[in-house]
């Protein structure tokens, strides 16, 4: 090939090569290509944009939308599903998002991110005005604010019903696991005298002793197993008396009449019990023929003292009866009286123990009560008072009030309310007082302030130490907060009450608002409930 055809494919390459690029990225551009837009840059309070992402793809990429807070400091409603459509072999991909904000003010949505296969893209950002919703007071009917309602609190157990609760059950368990015991083991002594005998002298048969040769335990259980039973039915020395005192006995209730024993009983008996006797102390070793033979009279001379007891009569069995229930009431009592004393035994361990480890101070005041601890753990109410309006957050809603106010004042206003929670004797005492006054009045803060003074010795208010400093609130209203303690004098016993005050007053658009928070000094909780409240002050007319 010469160089002039060489030359000719050079230029022909050259003039098609930009074309080619150019279709290359314009397919590349289509292929991945994202957009954004609003439909409104303007908004009211709580109305929704809609908020649209358009993506151009090949239908083997996998694109991820933004989700979740990406479009703070607006609010997302909702996220649709996002739509396909297909054009010329491509996909194009749309999102819409709908947003909102219940704040006014000037926003801005933030761009967002749209990852393709591994690549990111941003789209743009959006400024966006949310406007307030313009009441046109010449036009809508003004009407008379309704009078406040006493709301009742809900029902709720408190924690110490839980714990006396918890503590019972306790006690309850151990009462009855006690209980249950004792019964247990009464039954296995109630049982009756002859067939416990037999019991024991079957137990000794099996006891495998004879074949031990060990005789003298052998008799020892032989001899107890008859001088139980002559304990428990006829003689209750039979298990302390010796072997002659028991034969003395014994022939002197047969010669009374009272036994109907025979002499070859009461012989063989005092016989066992001395073979027994010389076994347990001298160390004598009868055979063990003789100790079968001493096993079966055993059973003949229980036998013979059962049948010797006369029957007995009417008049004895109802004494008997008496007697019985008589016990079944003393046992009744003494497990009643168990009973109590184990369940104060646990109170005592659990008071105790909540001591050691809270104080006394948090047992007292929870379990027996505390009026400001009610009020500081009950359900707080926010609520807005007055004209100008103050928002404030207190443990109880506040009941409309009256309070004198001067003369120069009155004739500066227009009018005024005042809200009220206990009084100046209660452990706690809060107020919001609002004026409206004529006009553009500009009231002298400071004056409200001189007045604070006098104000409170109306009301019975002495050693009044005052303090003062500038206080401004969440929302940007200034004012002054004046503070200190005072003693208020209990009318019935004559006590001075140590007090703590703090008073929060403003003067903002010809009008003049006051919070008044008194509380018991040393009060913990009531001190909490006052900073609470005071924090939680708003003016909101500000704006006007």
């Amino acid at each position: 090939m010469n160089s002039s055809k060489i030359s000719t494919y050079r230029q022909q390459i050259v003039r098609i090569l930009p074309g080619i690029l150019a279709m290359l990225l314009f397919q590349g551009l289509w292929a991945q290509e994202v957009t954004s837009s609003i439909d409104s840059t303007s908004i009211k309070i709580g109305e929704q944009i809609t908020y649209k992402i358009e993506v151009n793809s090949s239908p083997e990429d996998l694109v991820v939308f933004p989700e979740g807070e990406t479009f703070a400091p607006l609010e997302m409603v909702e996220s649709k599903d996002p739509d396909t459509l297909r054009e010329q072999g491509k996909f194009r991909l749309l999102k819409e998002y709908f947003l909102t904000q219940f704040d006014s003010g000037k926003y801005v949505i933030p761009s967002q991110e749209v990852l393709i296969q591994n690549r990111t893209y941003r789209t743009d950002s959006f400024a966006v005005e949310v406007k307030d919703v313009i009441v046109d007071t010449t036009k809508q009917n003004l009407f008379p604010l309704k009078p406040s309602v006493t709301v009742s609190p809900g029902f709720s157990i408190p924690d110490w019903l839980w714990w006396l609760l918890a503590i019972l059950a306790v006690a309850g368990a151990a009462v009855y696991l006690i209980v249950r015991k004792r019964k247990s083991d009464d039954k296995v002594r109630e049982l009756p005298p002859y067939e416990e005998a037999m019991e024991q002298l079957q137990q000794l048969d099996n006891s495998g002793l004879l074949e031990k040769r060990e005789i003298r335990e052998y008799y020892s259980q032989l001899s107890f197993a008859v001088r139980k039973y002559l304990d428990r039915k006829i003689y209750d020395h039979g298990l302390e008396r010796t072997t002659g005192e028991l034969i003395i006995y014994l022939q002197a209730q047969r010669e009374s009449g009272k036994l109907n024993l025979s002499e070859d009983t009461i012989r063989n008996f005092e016989k066992i019990l001395n073979r027994a006797d010389l076994a347990k102390f001298a160390r004598s070793k009868p055979d063990v023929i003789t100790a079968k033979d001493d096993r079966s009279k055993t059973q003949l001379i229980i036998d013979d003292l059962r049948a010797s007891v006369p029957k007995p009569t009417q008049e004895e069995l109802l004494q008997d009866e008496e007697y019985l229930e008589a016990q079944r009431k003393k046992r009744k009592k003494r497990k009643i009286i168990l009973g109590v004393l184990v369940g104060a035994a646990i109170v005592i361990i659990g008071v105790t123990t909540l001591i050691a480890t809270k104080g006394i101070t948090y047992v007292m005041d929870t379990y027996i009560g505390h009026p400001t601890k009610e009020l500081l753990e009950g359900e707080w109410i926010r609520s807005e008072y007055g004209n100008p309006s103050v928002a404030v957050t207190t443990p109880q809603v506040l009941v409309r009030g009256e309070i004198e106010m001067p003369e120069d004042v009155q004739r500066m206003m227009v009018g005024s309310e005042t809200f009220i929670y206990g009084s100046l004797l209660s452990n706690f005492y809060s107020a919001v007082t609002t004026i409206k006054f004529h006009g553009e009045v500009q009231f002298d803060l400071q004056k409200a302030v001189d007045g604070i003074y006098t104000n409170l010795e109306a009301q019975g208010a002495t050693n009044i130490v005052m303090k003062q400093e500038e206080f401004t609130t969440l929302n940007g209203a200034k004012g002054l907060k004046v503070f200190g303690t005072l003693q208020a004098q209990n009318p019935v016993t004559g006590e001075a009450i140590p007090n703590e005050y703090v008073i929060l007053n403003f003067a903002e658009k010809g009008g003049f608002e006051q919070i008044i928070v008194i509380f018991n000094e040393d009060d913990n909780y009531a001190e909490e409930i006052s900073q609470r409240i005071i924090n939680s002050v708003e003016i909101n007319n500000l704006k006007e």
